[in-house]
């Protein structure tokens, strides 16, 4: 219980810290070109409470007045922004006037446009308020790498060597063999794990490459075809390096109080004692280097007792769990731990700018390849997207990490938001830039009508995709 209270505690503070930041830039953008915000608000649907000039603070929705039509709306703030807080804590939004929104607010349609309204700017101004939000993400990114970098530096995985590889792997059908140190991809040295990711998952991206390796006491080219690398390694289950360490990420229990044979014999590793977070240094004395090799171990021991060396925090525990009939213990495997040599490299105040950047390059590249590859069915769509469950568990996760960590994970979810938000899809920012620019190219604005149907299918679009990706979170639990 206290677990789900503390996942949602962080999910909030991230969600509140990354939806104020975008929010702010289309607000400050706004203003900066005279345009009237009507609302400022953290959250969607029934107003709890907020504060503006002329009502000052009150609790629930605004008063409603009776207007010329002798209809009944929100009371007009008459310029000064309502910065208020909603019910439904999964986003927030910005109401400009003379805008078509997520509102669907179109009492301005039949009078004059004002000179405070968003219809009547120039599109260049428009342009500039619809992607505020994206360049506020992108730069709350960079000043995390930025400031990462700057006062810690970065810490480098310090090994190149490759350890188990299985003959029927990929890594094997790719030209890799166990032992291989790898020395240079294309003709640029490496002396750590994420150089090699980044030569040959990103710089390299759809070119076959030239791998140099010390091999057997000799220096040998591995001529390596693209078609047998994976387009990503973000989960790294392609290389298995030296110095790492599969990591249990969770231990299924059975329901209810059962402790019957049956329920030991189905649920082993519970019974055991295994815990999430365990590290599994060794298997039968076998040292353990990769999800591959655990997993492929466990399996063909099926009803075999094995004793599994495990570091949980400072100690090393031995652990007897036999796998079921199907091959399984009951535990998922996720990540690694690491405790090879650590290369630091330090950098000054514009190096660690120019990192930052490189930082961001680099995860705008995976990111679109990965949904380049989910477009086209390579990669399951619930192994890239994650919804609020999935948030609040990696925000508690890096949160109990340390600070740093925690930044990190908030700095990538808001470079996550910025690359989402700009793409051309209906309700987001993307969406509104692409009828921004089709109404400067046709020198006239569309109708209503179509800007209302555009918003409104887009809207049902994202429900529906937000409904799977949590139904997605909430099967992977």
């Amino acid at each position: 219980m206290f677990m789900i209270m503390d996942q949602a505690l962080y999910f909030l503070i991230t969600i509140a810290i990354l939806v104020f930041v975008h929010e702010l830039g289309h607000f400050t953008a706004a203003k900066l070109t005279k345009m009237r915000v009507d609302a400022f608000a953290i959250g969607f649907g029934f107003r709890l409470f907020g504060y503006n000039k002329k009502t000052g603070f009150t609790f629930g929705r605004l008063p409603k007045v009776q207007g010329e039509d002798g209809e009944m709306k929100e009371l007009d703030t008459e310029g000064h922004t309502d910065y208020r807080i909603c019910i439904v804590p999964f986003g927030g939004y910005v109401k400009i006037a003379g805008m078509v929104d997520e509102s669907n607010d179109t009492s301005f349609a039949n009078k004059e446009p004002q000179p405070y309204e968003f219809r009547s700017k120039s599109v260049p101004a428009k342009v500039f308020v619809i992607t505020a939000g994206v360049l506020m993400n992108f730069l709350l990114t960079l000043i995390v790498f930025w400031g990462i970098n700057y006062s810690t530096g970065q810490k480098l995985s310090g090994t190149t060597t490759l350890s188990y590889i299985a003959d029927s792997s990929k890594v094997y059908q790719a030209g890799f063999r166990s032992g291989d140190k790898i020395l240079a991809v294309e003709g640029n040295a490496v002396e750590s794990v994420e150089e090699i990711y980044a030569e040959v998952f990103i710089n390299t991206l759809g070119k076959d490459i030239k791998v140099k390796v010390a091999r057997d006491g000799s220096e040998q080219e591995v001529m390596v075809a693209r078609k047998n690398l994976p387009d990503d390694e973000l989960n790294r289950q392609f290389f298995a390096f030296e110095g790492f360490k599969p990591v249990i990420t969770g231990v299924i229990a059975p329901k209810g109080d059962a402790r019957d044979s049956a329920a030991q014999k189905e649920f082993p590793a519970y019974f055991s004692g295994l815990k999430e977070n365990d590290v599994v240094l060794a298997i039968n004395s076998i040292s353990q280097s990769s999800l591959e090799q655990t997993i492929g171990t466990i399996k063909s021991a099926a009803g075999d007792t094995l004793t599994l060396a495990v570091l949980r925090g400072q100690d090393t525990a031995m652990i007897a769990v036999t796998p079921n009939d199907s091959g399984r213990i009951g535990v998922s495997l996720g990540g690694y731990y690491y405790d090879g040599p650590v290369i630091s490299k330090e950098y000054g105040f514009f190096g660690s700018l120019v990192a930052g950047f490189n930082e961001i390059g680099n995860m705008t590249v995976l990111t679109f390849t990965m949904l380049k590859n989910v477009i086209v069915g390579d990669v399951e769509f619930g192994k890239v997207f994650g919804g609020p469950v999935k948030i609040a568990q990696f925000a508690a996760k890096t949160a109990d990490v340390g600070f740093i960590s925690f930044l990190k994970f908030l700095a990538l979810l808001s470079l996550s938001l910025a690359l989402i938000n700009i793409l051309p899809f209906p309700v987001l920012d993307g969406g509104h830039l692409v009828i921004i620019l089709i109404e400067g190219a046709l020198r006239r604005e569309l109708s209503l009508k179509v800007k209302v149907a555009v918003q409104n299918a887009g809207f049902v679009l994202l429900m529906i995709l937000m409904a799977f990706i949590v139904y997605n979170d909430i099967i992977s639990l």
